[in-house]
């Protein structure tokens, strides 16, 4: 006789664990709300469905959470003869306390040298009933009781590779040409033939290296990192176009994870070319084959985690989208991009800009400006310039030449996120300094591929003092810098 107790039922019960328990539960959820017809697709019950809570699901289809969990349960009971006991919504706790310390402890053995295989049974238990939510709360929480951010950073890869695991042995996507999926995976492909032309040429120097094959194929080596920093260009993409859209979705953890590893690939990339310059051959072959094997990883997490899980979270018409901004931070690897008749179409459906109907002036306080030439004008001026409003939402960015990318795909995300995992915590600072009244500007200058970087957060706010948002400029001030004496004469 099965002594087993049933499975409580309680908001943060993972849609996983609920089916794992009661198969027959597919069939009905899939039938209760149109929005729960995505689970009969098997990717999306490998990849969202794990980390998917009920309170989570209830809220994306807009039921109330007492309704669905009771509704379960009575279709269990209908189909076992038991009914399960269900927790009220009101039991819920935002961090379980022995969650936090089993999550702590992970950190620590990963810390003492414990694989990601080792502990990766450990942390699938420990999600089994949490939403990814639930366990960025958790990590934030061991960053205030004292645990090094780079220290929680190593659940990256455990967090991926539960993800991972489930996908092994999926079919590829099949997406039509010029869809985003199917240029980020044509990036891909040629990109893993650079990282194993750096294998190859790290190898033949060797470990230790030769010293007549350093000499020889040290600029070979030089090279090769220098094609292969085209990579930025397809990270940036999936930062400003990709992300903003799964965030919206309340997919955060995958990109959260993923950019952090974008970090460490551009400090690992910037770490060969200054080992390869002062000519240390030991180091350079070194961090090379580092870096070939962590861009290599990049692309397994990306075709096995991030896009069967952006496929089944974003619409058609989200595709479209992303489509339309890619062309601002450009392309990695490919020279052409096919059109996709979808993202034209969406285009095509497209409403003009507000107020540009009418080709009337907007009233500004010191005269007025079409739409047209607000555009061109912000468009010339020499800096970047980007508004975040009262709510951290970006609302505007400048075109023309940009010392830091942005595409459409920014607009309305969360400031907080449109920045690497290692620097919101001074955006979040200065957000709130300037909220609080306590400081109007800051300022910071930085040296960056042979530029020198001057870089200024300035407060907004309205005629009554109220806070209403940050402008942000970047300005490349390496020639104003440089400049000695007087120039009073016209000199082209």
């Amino acid at each position: 006789m099965d002594t087993t107790p049933p499975l409580t039922i309680t908001p943060k019960t993972t849609i996983h664990t609920l089916l794992k328990e009661y198969p027959f539960l597919l069939d009905f959820l899939a039938g209760y709300h149109p929005e729960f017809k995505k689970l009969t697709n098997p990717v999306l019950r490998r990849t969202v469905a794990r980390m998917a809570t009920l309170d989570a699901v209830a809220q994306q289809g807009n039921v109330p959470l007492n309704r669905l969990t009771d509704d379960i349960a009575t279709e269990v009971q209908r189909q076992t003869g038991t009914r399960p006991p269900v927790a009220d919504v009101a039991d819920a706790e935002t961090i379980d306390p022995a969650r936090l310390a089993e999550l702590h402890g992970i950190v620590k053995d990963l810390h003492a040298g414990k694989t990601v295989e080792e502990v990766k049974p450990r942390f699938e238990e420990l999600i089994r009933d949490v939403e990814a939510t639930e366990i960025a709360a958790m990590e934030q929480k061991l960053i205030e009781g004292g645990v090094p951010d780079t220290e929680v950073k190593r659940l990256c890869d455990v967090h991926v590779q539960v993800f991972a695991d489930a996908l092994a042995d999926h079919a590829p996507i099949a997406v039509p040409p010029g869809h985003p999926l199917d240029t980020f995976r044509r990036e891909n492909q040629a990109l893993l033939q650079v990282t194993a032309s750096l294998r190859k040429v790290a190898e033949a120097i060797g470990e230790p290296p030769d010293g007549a094959a350093w000499g020889r194929l040290k600029g070979a080596l030089s090279d090769t990192v220098e094609r292969l920093a085209e990579v930025d260009k397809h990270y940036l993409r999936k930062e400003n176009q990709l992300f903003p859209f799964l965030e919206e979705h309340g997919v955060e953890g995958p990109s959260k994870v993923m950019w952090a590893i974008h970090d460490d690939i551009r400090d690992l990339m910037k770490q060969a070319r200054q080992t390869i310059a002062e000519d240390d051959a030991k180091l350079a072959v070194s961090t090379c084959l580092a870096l070939a094997k962590m861009v290599d990883d990049m692309v397994t997490k990306e075709e096995r985690v991030l896009h069967p899980m952006s496929m089944d979270t974003l619409s058609d018409a989200e595709w479209a989208r992303i489509r339309a901004g890619e062309g601002e931070i450009g392309y990695a690897f490919i020279a052409d991009v096919p059109e996709w008749p979808a993202a034209r179409a969406e285009a095509g459906g497209a409403g003009a800009p507000a107020g540009a109907a009418d080709g009337g002036l907007l009233a500004l306080h010191t005269g007025g400006l079409s739409l047209e030439e607000l555009n061109l004008v912000l468009g010339v001026l020499p800096i970047d310039f980007q508004y975040v409003d009262e709510h951290d939402k970006v609302r505007f960015y400048s075109e023309g030449h940009r010392i830091f990318p942005r595409s459409p795909g920014v607009i309305g995300r969360k400031v907080q996120n449109c920045h690497p995992p290692a620097s919101v915590h001074k955006v979040q600072q200065i957000i709130d300094a300037f909220r609080s009244g306590e400081k109007d500007v800051a300022e910071f200058w930085i040296e960056m591929q042979g530029k020198f970087l001057h870089i200024r957060y300035f407060a907004v706010r309205d005629e009554a003092g109220s806070y209403r948002g940050v402008v942000e400029t970047v300005q490349d001030v390496t020639g104003i810098r440089a400049l000695e004496g007087q120039r009073r004469l016209l000199d082209w």
